[in-house]
């Protein structure tokens, strides 16, 4: 009964997100919101919002472990499980051009949580702070969109025409979407992080266990589903931009807002070990960011087998 509950959670994480961008971007569509904005925001927040409501529900549930190696281990899975699926199916090149900004960020804000993790606790002040410089960073992306001074403007306008709605769709069905995957998400993470931890009681392992990896990866499949998808209609910057927008937004949204909300400790496993393999990851990607490498197949290859070895590690 419990693997039964997780899959439903799981379904409805899924296909709550979906719903939540479709209806969400319709109705900012609607209200004359450029296409860049709403990839820049509703798109990144959309994608994000299983791993917000199932690290809030770990954190007001007492499972630090959850709340806070859901964060970490959704990082690490979309570095090494996502990219590494999606190179797989066709190779991803890099544009250093339009990464140079969100890859850096990305990289800047793996940073900050590492040594925010070394001091034993995800506070307020952390959290707020986490905050302010996510506002600080959309508020510049901006600026810098309507100035021309890059190209991550015309992704983040690609991302949010890849991933709505096909079919043009009435104000009544926007909104029943947008509310629906809402509630979809706050059922769906309910039973996921109850089943997670009953699945992790019965095994004899940690909360912080299950966090980095069932629920990390649950709480990751809409960005794994856009990036799949984005790699099979070879949109490689699509596939990539999403995995470092989701990053981004994991860290400064996700995380901020959990320690804004209900402040939770750190666990010594998480600070020791998992923040590292997140902060390795990280660089792993900006080489190849940098670089303007090429993901082929044998490099996604390695992405996966190291997200095995690290599941594998952790599952010992």
């Amino acid at each position: 009964m419990t693997y039964l509950l997780l899959v439903v959670g799981l379904l409805l994480l899924l296909g709550g997100a979906e719903f939540l961008v479709k209806g969400a971007a319709g109705l900012a569509s609607r209200l004359g919101i450029s296409p860049f904005l709403i990839g820049l925001t509703l798109v990144g927040f959309g994608t994000s919002s299983p791993e917000l409501v199932a690290s809030l529900q770990g954190a007001f549930e007492g499972y630090p472990g959850i709340a806070v190696g859901n964060v970490i281990g959704s990082n690490i899975a979309n570095i090494l499980l996502i990219l590494g699926a999606s190179g797989l199916i066709f190779p991803l090149l890099c544009d250093r051009n339009v990464l140079k900004r969100d890859g850096t960020m990305m990289l800047l804000a793996a940073a900050i949580l590492i040594a925010v993790c070394l001091m034993g606790e995800l506070s307020r002040a952390a959290g707020f702070a986490f905050l302010a410089l996510l506002a600080v960073y959309l508020v510049y992306t901006y600026r810098a969109d309507k100035k021309g001074q890059d190209g991550a403007g015309e992704l983040h306008a690609a991302e949010a025409e890849f991933l709505k709605a096909r079919h043009p769709m009435s104000l009544v069905i926007e909104i029943v979407m947008a509310a629906g995957g809402l509630v979809s998400l706050v059922v769906g993470a309910s039973l996921l992080v109850d089943a997670a931890v009953e699945i992790a009681t019965g095994l004899g392992v940690s909360d912080s266990v299950v966090g980095l990896t069932i629920v990390a990866v649950g709480t990751s499949l809409p960005e794994l589903a856009t990036s799949v998808l984005a790699a099979f209609r070879r949109k490689a910057d699509i596939a990539i931009g999403n995995v470092v927008g989701s990053n981004i937004f994991n860290v400064l949204g996700i995380a901020g807002v959990v320690a804004a909300v209900k402040p939770v400790p750190i666990p010594g496993d998480i600070a020791s070990f998992d923040i590292w393999v997140m902060g390795a990851a990280s660089i792993l990607f900006m080489v190849f960011a940098w670089s303007g490498a090429r993901i082929g197949r044998v490099e996604a290859l390695l992405l996966l087998i190291g997200y095995g070895a690290y599941v594998t590690f952790l599952l010992r």
